[in-house]
């Protein structure tokens, strides 16, 4: 699989591919995120956690369609003493893991950083995407630049371990929104999360598919313009860019970073490729380096841009 041509260096973690599971995939108990490093991932990312325990939207919770999915999951989660317990020991998780907390205010965010900043996590995921659940990210005002720069520096005053910001597709002006929370202190930019939020409708009984109507596309569906925003936001910053939304492929991967990604987050392929998937992107991003005599990811990272 990967070797030394994969590696990558992010915020001080070793990376040995690029590949980072996203948010919620299988990072949802202790048991799954080991049973996903075995998989062939560089690092995985837990589910998000909120302060107090949360039972998200009802059921249906996630659908497929023609070129993606959909999905208002409402940040389901047992709360940050829980997470605490159970992700207490992740020895036997053999890749670098970045937690992931969520809050509605500010003060909201640092309490669960600081609680989860004691857990053996390298880095600490802030989603401030997410474009489907009342009171967080795009429904709250959370991606307003002021507000997305209080919530950074809130964090980084919190904990000594690094910050990624993870922005949505769906801003239109990511770009400035990306300068300010690297100006904040941000360690990396992930972006992106699902975009919308959208809605489908199952036209026997006139009603929305999701349970709470309408929910977040991800999928290969987004990849355009996650690729669009990843290149906006390495015209904007110097920090590290994840690259996220419909990377199936190692082509797909190819192109994120391309366009300035430093890493590439992978949720909806383990739909369609399954439990190794990303095990397979990086085999076949691999693959294709080698025919082309590339050395490094850094050689081709950012070439879009024509700077190189």
């Amino acid at each position: 699989m990967s070797d030394n041509l994969l590696s990558v260096n992010l915020c001080g973690m070793h990376l040995s591919n690029p590949t980072i599971l996203a948010s919620g995939v299988f990072g949802i108990t202790r048991d799954l995120l080991s049973r996903a490093s075995r998989n062939g991932a560089g690092a995985l990312t837990m589910k998000t956690i909120t302060k107090e325990p949360r039972s998200g939207h009802r059921a249906p919770i996630i659908v497929s369609f023609e070129s993606g999915m959909m999905n208002a999951v409402g940040y389901a989660n047992p709360g940050i003493e829980e997470v605490c317990r159970e992700y207490a020991d992740l020895s036997d998780v053999k890749c670098p893991v970045i937690g992931s907390a969520l809050g509605e205010t500010p003060e909201e965010f640092a309490y669960v950083i600081s609680r989860m900043g004691k857990l053996p996590v390298s880095a600490i995921e802030l989603p401030l995407s997410c474009p489907h659940t009342p009171g967080f990210g795009l429904m709250s005002g959370h991606t307003d630049p002021k507000q997305a720069a209080k919530i950074t520096a809130a964090a980084k005053k919190a904990t000594k371990k690094p910050i990624i910001i993870k922005l949505s597709p769906s801003i239109p002006n990511v770009g400035e929104v990306a300068s300010a929370v690297e100006k904040a202190g941000a360690d990396a930019i992930n972006c992106g999360n699902s975009v919308g939020p959208g809605m489908i409708i199952d036209i026997e009984t006139g009603k929305s598919v999701l349970g709470f109507g309408m929910g977040g596309v991800h999928g290969p569906a987004i990849r355009p313009l996650a690729v669009r925003c990843v290149y906006d936001i390495y015209e904007a910053v110097k920090i590290p860019i994840i690259g996220c939304g419909g990377i199936t492929t190692g082509r797909d991967a190819i192109e994120m970073i391309m366009a300035g990604a430093t890493a590439v987050g992978v949720g909806t392929a383990t739909y369609y490729r399954g439990e190794r998937a990303l095990a397979l992107i990086a085999d076949e991003l691999q693959e294709w380096m080698k025919k082309r005599n590339y050395k490094s990811l850094e050689e081709m990272r950012g070439i879009a841009h024509g700077k190189k």
